[in-house]
């Protein structure tokens, strides 16, 4: 019974033991290459943007429990990655940079929440093209002597890259193609080109770019080059290599009658060649002195030793010759230059113009205006002089005046010379413009300090010729004239001017064409009348255009045209077509008289009408400008216009005016007889007086009781009635009804 108790009680705490035993979780361990597991050999390219999802935590729990992920770091290192913890999604939260961190260790774990196992990575981070070449310790400063061989090694420049690979490798150019160095791409070396040279007179200084680019590779799945350029500047050391210059040349020295011997003439100036380490100069005379020269070796100046009265020469060509001295005291270049010294005497005596008879300044000349071009003035005996000797006595001639006219030869003189003055722009010498042209001759001396001058006036009296046209004050003349002006009446005047003296200034006018006919110029004055038989008529010939002529005694001539126009004079009265005019009028349409104004302009010629006097007064209106004539508004019918009539008879006169809007005014008045009807009234009148068929009595009678006339002849007036136009003559009115006597029914 106990040993039962106690197995039971053994039974229970073994189930008990192993209710309570629980086994860790553990990482799937998926190799090289795997995005899921423990981490194992992962790596992570340095350009992965920062939020990826790089990794996936893949692991279990023997008992199926639910796990959990973390990831950790050493506190001295970033939080590189962050991760999900139910999921195990890894995700990079900062930037990675190989070149700075080229692994990164982290701390991962798994936990079921009882047991939670850790393990230790490391990820490779992996290379990306990211980084530039740069250049190391510079600025880059060469110095090179000017006479470096070509192709000789000048200076290396140096660039890292710290990328991996072909983008961590760096290669070389020039940016400048046609510098005169070359660069070694591989090895950065610096040399100058095969068949350059430097010169230091040239060029001091040459400041040259050089490139590095690297090999190229990825960045974020795109193909990239790098480069970075810096510039190596080459300052050029000077070797003597360049002879001896002169300053100043050529020279040229003086030695006048009052130069004391031991006087400077002139000094020499000569440097080396080589400006950046000079040698020391020394002068000497080689030739030409024969001992009347001297030379301060030093300070180049050239004394002269002899008095000037001792001097055998006029001109002395000494060769002065310049000797570089080495620091050790050798000679080394030499140079040699030309100097000429002239010895002269002091200038004391200006140039001098003279006459026939001795000095003189002012010279006078009479001559035609317009000579031939080139034509020499010989009238005019002029000798300039200077007495003094060589450089002293040469001096420039010069005309001061009008330009352009006259030149003076020869320009330059030595000692003494013939003035002469040539024509030289025939055009400008013209009388009317000018009778009086003067000049100055100006004669100055070239190469003296002194630059003694003097002048001498010449004064030109043009005589004048007869050179000119006569030529009218316009091109055209226009007149107008009353076509009732008497004959011998004024025109118009014309005027041309000859600017020519004397006989040759004289103008005589004459006058031609096809419609000069009718006119006459007075030859001196220029007035153009009219013939004395002439009889003008605007109707006839309005406009006449001929020409007029100027001309002087040598028939020299110009033309100007003249445009004549006669104004129109209301000399013609309205006049009407015919002396009796008859008009039948339809109700409803107009009836037109026309009166003719033969006057040859407006107003003269524009007719206006008007009824002058009608019985009864209110039956008609006339347009006053047409002349139609019509049955006023209040009409319509005939029974409407035997209504208005006195005896209900329809024949009366009408007097008609036709007056032109001339000053003064004329008019012409008429008598007008109308027969009115309507339209069927006429049309059936027209077919009886035709003859159709069937209209031999094609209307009735008309039903009327003919009425006594109020005439004193008694006749009786038939319902339809004509008006007669008659012609009034001399303003007085004669007027007759005809009154046709009435058929009986």
């Amino acid at each position: 019974m106990r040993r039962g108790r106690w197995a039971t009680l053994a039974l229970g705490l073994l189930r008990l033991c192993l209710a309570q035993a629980n086994f860790a979780p553990h990482f799937f361990d998926n190799g090289v290459g795997s995005t899921n597991g423990n981490m194992a050999l992962f790596s992570l390219p340095e350009d992965t943007p920062v939020g990826s999802h790089v990794y996936t935590l893949n692991g279990t729990d023997p008992e199926g429990d639910p796990i959990s992920y973390h990831i950790s770091f050493d506190p001295s290192v970033r939080s590189v990655f962050s991760v999900d913890p139910t999921f195990g999604n890894i995700t990079l939260v900062e930037e990675l940079d190989r070149e700075r961190e080229d692994e990164i260790e982290a701390i991962i774990s798994i936990s079921d929440g009882l047991n939670l196992v850790a393990e230790k990575v490391v990820i490779l981070v992996t290379d990306a093209n990211d980084e530039a070449p740069r250049f190391i310790q510079e600025p880059y400063v060469a110095l090179v002597p000017e006479d470096i061989p070509a192709g000789s090694s000048i200076f290396k420049v140096h660039a890292v890259d710290r990328d991996t690979g072909s983008g961590g490798s760096v290669t070389y150019f020039l940016q400048n193609l046609h510098s005169p160095f070359a660069v070694d791409r591989h090895s950065g070396v610096l040399r100058l080109q095969a068949g350059a040279t430097l010169d230091y007179e040239r060029s001091r200084t040459h400041y040259v770019t050089v490139v590095a680019k690297d090999g190229g590779g990825r960045l974020r799945g795109a193909d990239v080059v790098f480069s970075a350029t810096t510039t190596v500047t080459v300052n050029v050391e000077d070797v003597q290599d360049t002879a001896p210059v002169f300053v100043g040349t050529p020279y040229y020295g003086y030695v006048y009658e009052d130069t004391l011997p031991g006087s400077e003439v002139l000094k020499v100036v000569a440097m080396d060649g080589d400006r950046g380490k000079p040698n020391r100069i020394l002068y000497s005379l080689v030739n030409g002195s024969d001992g009347a020269f001297e030379i301060n070796e030093t300070s180049g100046a050239i004394s002269i030793t002899q008095s000037p009265a001792q001097l055998q020469r006029e001109v002395y060509e000494l060769h002065v010759q310049v000797t570089e001295m080495s620091p050790v005291g050798s000679p080394a270049a030499q140079a040699t230059v030309p100097v000429t010294i002239r010895i002269v005497d002091l200038n004391n005596h200006p140039p001098t113009f003279y006459g026939e008879s001795g000095p003189q300044n002012r010279f006078e000349l009479s001559m035609n205006e317009h000579p031939p071009q080139g034509e020499i003035l010989r009238g005019l005996k002029i000798t300039v002089n200077d007495s003094d000797q060589g450089a002293n006595a040469k001096f420039n001639l010069q005309l001061v005046g009008p330009r352009g006219i006259f030149r003076v030869v020869p320009q330059t003189v030595l000692n003494e010379a013939q003035v002469t003055i040539i024509v030289e722009n025939s055009a400008a010498i013209d009388f009317e413009k000018s009778k009086v042209l003067t000049f100055k001759l100006l004669a100055v001396e070239v190469n003296t300090p002194e630059k003694f001058s003097s002048t001498a006036d010449v004064v030109i009296q043009l005589l004048d010729t007869n050179d000119n046209v006569p030529k009218f004050d316009s091109l055209y003349y226009v007149a107008r004239i009353p076509e009732n002006a008497p004959g011998g009446s004024s025109v118009v005047a014309v005027t041309a001017v000859d600017p020519d003296t004397g006989p040759w200034g004289e103008v005589k006018y004459s006058i031609y064409g096809t419609g000069a006919d009718l006119f006459l110029i007075h030859p001196s004055t220029g007035l153009i009348y009219t013939q004395p038989w002439a009889s003008l008529d605007a109707e006839a010939t309005a406009r006449y255009n001929f020409y007029v002529k100027a001309e002087d005694m040598e028939g020299k001539y110009s033309l100007a045209e003249v445009f004549i126009t006669l104004l129109d004079v209301n000399d013609h009265p309205p006049q009407f077509g015919k002396s009796v005019q008859k008009k039948t009028m339809v109700l409803g349409t107009p009836v037109k008289i026309e009166a003719i104004d033969e006057d040859a302009e407006e107003p003269n010629n524009l007719v206006d009408y008007s009824i002058t006097h009608a019985e009864p007064a209110n039956v008609f209106d006339i347009n006053a400008h047409t002349g139609e004539i019509w049955l006023k508004n209040s009409i319509r019918s005939l029974d409407a216009l035997h209504n208005i009539t006195p005896g209900r008879d329809c024949i009366w006169s009408l007097e008609v005016q036709a007056k032109d809007r001339g000053s003064p005014s004329f008019s012409t008045t008429a008598l007008l007889k109308i027969d009115i009807t309507d339209a069927e009234v006429r049309r059936l009148r027209y077919m009886k007086k035709s003859n159709f068929p069937g209209t031999t009595n094609p209307v009735s009678k008309p039903k009327f009781k003919p009425k006594k006339s109020h005439s004193s002849q008694g006749l009786f007036l038939h319902p339809h009635y004509e008006i007669a136009l008659f012609n009034l003559s001399n303003m007085n009115l004669h007027s007759r009804v005809f009154q046709g006597a009435a058929q009986a029914s």
